[in-house]
Order: C-alpha cells, then structure tokens, then sequence
C-alpha cells in the first residue's frame, strides 16, 4: 500500500514538471513584433528601454526594418505583429498575409506632408506639373485627397513614381515641383531644399492615415493573454511620453533609436497625435469617414481597388479587433 502511494506520488510530481516544462516552453518563445522609423511605433523604445514588458511578464522580441521590409518580413511568416497603416494592412491582408488591427497607436497629425519646391504656394499653384510620389502607399491617398480638397484631380498633375526615402534628394535635383512623404524624409526635404514648404499635410485631414499594430490571427488566437498585455504596455509607454515629468526622457529615448539629437526629435510628436486609451475607444467605434479605423479603412479600400493594388473589395471587419482594447 505504501508502495503504490509512494508510486502514485512520483507520477504525480512527473506529472507537474512535465505540465510545468510544457509551460515554460510555450513562454520561451518570444512574441516578435516588426517596427520601423514613425514616431508613433518609435514609441514603442520607451516600452522596451524602460523594461514594461518584462514589469508585465511577457517576452517580447521587436526587430527594426525599413518600412516596406517589415511588412515583407511579415508575409514571410517571419514575424507575429507588424506596426504598419491601415491602409497597408489591407494590402498584406489582400496579398496573402491576414492580419487584425489591436492597437490604434496613432494618426498622422503633420509629419506626412505635400513638400513643394520654392515658389509654390498651394495645390492649384501644381496644375500641370510634376509630384514626386510613391504610387499606390498611403502618400499617394493624401495626395489624392489634397487634389480633392482644392477641386482637382490626379489628371490635373503628373506623378513621378519615386520611394519615398528617395523624395528629399528628388525634389532637390530639379526634376519635380514637389513630393509626398512622411517623417523623417519630409522634414529631410525642408531642410535639404531652402525655400521648399509644407503646402498640404495630414493635419488637413486627421484620421486619413491611422498607424496600428496588425498581428496575425493565429498568433492572436494562440496567445490572446499575452497580447492584452502588450496592450497594456503600450498604454503605459503613452502615458511615460504625455507625462510632462518624463516626456524628455521618452523624447531622448525615441531619438536615440533613430540617431538624431532629442532637440531634433521632439517636433515630430506634435505632427503625430498619439492616442490616449479612450482617444483609441472612441475611434475603435464603427462609423464612416475618417474619424473611425473602420472609415478610413473603407476609403483606403476603395483607394487601393481604384489603383488596382489589389483586386478584390476586402472585408474591412475583418481586419480590426477591438476587443482588446475596449476592455481596458
């Protein structure tokens, strides 16, 4: 009898190591989250820096891309979260790599602009010249709805196909009248060309270019506990960055990661409106237009059928999970 609890024991105590190694097996394997050089997915360096993840016991591995390259890497199953736009999370959705949008981080308030060379004043003053522009990214659709705003449209102009990080050096040489990028190129084209101005920006339209967090259903499904609590940080690196108290230090980290000076950096916070838990709320809302992720979801849809990016109509519910969010 003595024998056979004590065996009973011993199975029992297998038992629990073989559950608890089976456990910290599943937890060895860091979540992997790709971002890249926009000041609301930099922001996730103050998480990282200041140690939030591991505060909430999670392991979490970010790689740092150029932008394009980081949505590649996550088509190519190589990553379980890309920071992208909206817009361009349909684009991976719709070629092949699905993704749900959990995190609204931001919209552009700003920092993506139309740059026109010295001596244009405004849209009209581009009838019938050329614009630098990556045909079919979401500067294209900010472009469009400039041409829109000032009642034209894009037979009005002629578009230069240039990559974005290529705009600065394009508009300095000559060859067009202006060009649309984002921070940092578009700053980097204010500075390079003297004279040069922001004739039309994101401000214009807030809500236009929402930049979310899209991860890939079957890791969401797999390790939902564990992307609340990614959730969970990326609020309290919001509110280290709004703190007036620790804002310098949010700034001087951020600033670092992309290798220009704080004093440099802190304008780029203003361009981008970071939002606060019930700012994202409130735009995690259904509704149409741009003030909700699924406006301006549609509107990039259309956008992206219109330029043929892709072929079919995506089902914008799909793509966007609030749930996480809203239960905060």
């Amino acid at each position: 009898m003595k024998l056979h609890k004590s065996l009973r024991n011993v199975l029992v105590l297998v038992a629990t190591l073989f559950t608890s190694s089976m456990s910290l097996s599943a937890q060895a394997e860091p979540l992997k989250i790709g971002y890249s050089d926009w000041p609301g997915w930099v922001a996730w360096e103050v998480a990282i820096e200041k140690g939030m993840f591991k505060e909430v016991g999670i392991d979490v591995e970010f790689e740092w891309f150029d932008y394009v390259a980081s949505m590649d890497a996550f088509a190519a199953g190589k990553l379980d979260a890309v920071a992208m736009t909206n817009g361009d999370a349909l684009v991976t959705g719709a070629t092949g790599a699905s993704n749900v949008m959990i995190i609204i981080n931001d919209y552009s308030n700003g920092n993506d602009m139309v740059v026109a060379a010295p001596g244009i004043e405004s849209i009209k003053d581009l009838k019938g010249k050329k614009i630098g522009v990556e045909i079919g990214f979401v500067g294209h659709l900010l472009l469009l709805n400039a041409l829109e705003k000032s009642g034209m449209t894009e037979a009005d102009v002629e578009l230069v196909n240039v990559p974005t990080n290529e705009t600065p050096q394009v508009l300095a040489s000559g060859d067009v009248s202006a060009i649309v990028a984002w921070q940092p190129s578009s700053g980097q084209a204010l500075t390079l060309v003297p004279g040069s101005k922001a004739i039309y920006t994101s401000k214009d339209e807030p809500g236009l270019i929402y930049d979310v967090l899209a991860v890939s259903p079957s890791s969401l499904a797999a390790n939902k506990e564990a992307w609340s609590k990614v959730v969970d940080v990326w609020y309290k690196a919001v509110s280290f960055i709004k703190d007036p108290a620790t804002q310098d230090e949010a700034v001087s980290i951020m600033a670092a990661r992309v290798g220009v000076t704080p004093e440099e950096y802190k304008p780029f916070l203003s361009g981008t409106k970071i939002l606060t838990l019930d700012e994202a709320k409130a735009f995690f809302a259904k509704g149409d237009g741009f003030t909700s992720l699924y406006g301006s979801s549609k509107i990039a849809d259309d956008f992206n059928l219109k330029y043929e990016v892709y072929k079919d109509a995506q089902g914008i519910d799909g793509y966007i999970d609030p749930s996480i969010t809203m239960a905060k």
